[in-house]
C-alpha cells in the first residue's frame, strides 16, 4: 500500500464531556494510531440526545495538549464563522507550544446553520462566509510565516490586520499544517493549492475521492506547485468486528445499518477494512481519518490497533 497514517477522528458534540474525549485521545496514543482529531462543532447532529453539551475544540486540544506526549492533536475541521483569525492563530500557535510542536489546524467556512442560530454566531450566506474564509486563510498563515521580529499587515474585506507582532509563534515552523477539506470543484481546489499542507476528502466513495484528489493535483499544477507537495487524505466512519455479531452490534450502537456502513464507509472485518483502506492508499491517500462514532468502546480502538494497523 505505501505509507498509511490512521488517525482517530471524533465528534464529541454528539455526547461526550472532556473526560471521556481525554480516555479516547490517550487510548489512541497508547495504541499506536497517529493522531487525534475532533470535530469542531456547538451542536448535535441527528437522533441522539448530545449530552451533557459541546465542548469547545480548541479548549478541548489545549487540555490535550498537556495530558498526551507522542500522538498529533487536530481539528476536522474549525469552522472560519466560529472565531476571528487574528485570536485563532494565536490560540493554535499556543496549543503547539503546550502539546511541544504536535497540532495541525483543520479549517473550512461554517456549514451547519442550526449551531449558529442556537448559539448566537452569525452565518452569512456560502458565498461571503467563502470570502471570509480565504482572509481567514491570508491572515493566519500570514502571521505564522512571518519572521520574528517582523510586522504583518492585511487589508481585506472583512479582516483588516495592521503592524501585527504577529506573535506567539508556533513551534512548528514554519508553521503547524494546515488542512482544507471537501469536495466543491472550483474554490476549495483553489484555496488547497495556495494555503493547504493537506487537502482532505471526508465521506465520499473512492470514484469520487479520486475526482477531488484530481483537481486538486491541477490546482496545484496551475498555482506552480508540485502535487506531492499536498499531502492526501480520507476520512470514514469506521465499524469493525470479527464476527457479523459483532459489526451489527457495532453498527446498532451508532444508529446504522452494518449494510450501508459496508457500502459507504469502512466496515467489516479487519481484513476488508484492511482491503477497503487500501483504495484510498492506491488513490494517494497518506492519511485516512477514522471516524469513532462510539467514544465508550474502547475495545473497538483496540480491535482496529491489533488487526488493522499492522496491515496498513
Amino acid at each position: 500500500m505505501g505509507p498509511m497514517r490512521l488517525r482517530i477522528f471524533t465528534e464529541p458534540q454528539q455526547g461526550a464531556d472532556y473526560s471521556t474525549v481525554l480516555r479516547v485521545a490517550k487510548a489512541a496514543e497508547d495504541l499506536g494510531f497517529d493522531a487525534f482529531f475532533r470535530s469542531d462543532h456547538y451542536l448535535k447532529m441527528g437522533n441522539v440526545s448530545g449530552l451533557p453539551g459541546p465542548t469547545d475544540a480548541w479548549t478541548t486540544l489545549a487540555g490535550l495538549a498537556r495530558e498526551t506526549s507522542r500522538v498529533r492533536l487536530g481539528t476536522l475541521v474549525s469552522a472560519a464563522t466560529f472565531r476571528l483569525p487574528g485570536p485563532l492563530a494565536i490560540t493554535v500557535a499556543q496549543v503547539d507550544q503546550m502539546s511541544g510542536g504536535r497540532v495541525e489546524l483543520g479549517i473550512g467556512t461554517g456549514w451547519y446553520g442550526a449551531e449558529h442560530a442556537a448559539y448566537g454566531i452569525p452565518f452569512p450566506p456560502l458565498s461571503e462566509r467563502f470570502d471570509r474564509y480565504e482572509e481567514q486563510l491570508e491572515v493566519i498563515t500570514g502571521l505564522w510565516d512571518i519572521p520574528e521580529g517582523a510586522s504583518f499587515s492585511f487589508k481585506g474585506t472583512y479582516y483588516t490586520v495592521i503592524d501585527s507582532p504577529a506573535l506567539p509563534k508556533p513551534v512548528q515552523r514554519p508553521r503547524p499544517p494546515v488542512i482544507i477539506g471537501g469536495t466543491g470543484a472550483r474554490r476549495t481546489p483553489r484555496l488547497a493549492a495556495k494555503f493547504a499542507d493537506e487537502y482532505n476528502v471526508p465521506f465520499a466513495g473512492v470514484d469520487d475521492t479520486a475526482a477531488a484528489f484530481g483537481r486538486v493535483r491541477q490546482a496545484c499544477a496551475a498555482a506552480g506547485r508540485h502535487e506531492t507537495s499536498m499531502i492526501y487524505s480520507a476520512a470514514q466512519v469506521v465499524c469493525c468486528g470479527r464476527s457479523q455479531t459483532e459489526l451489527d452490534r457495532r453498527a446498532a450502537a451508532i444508529g446504522r445499518k452494518p449494510d450501508e456502513l459496508v457500502a459507504s464507509g469502512l466496515a467489516g472485518t479487519p481484513d476488508e477494512v484492511v482491503k477497503k483502506i487500501g483504495t484510498f492508499a492506491e488513490l494517494g491517500a497518506e492519511h485516512v481519518y477514522l471516524q469513532v462514532l462510539d467514544l465508550q468502546d474502547i475495545d473497538h480502538l483496540e480491535l482496529i490497533a491489533a488487526e488493522v494497523l499492522p496491515g496498513v
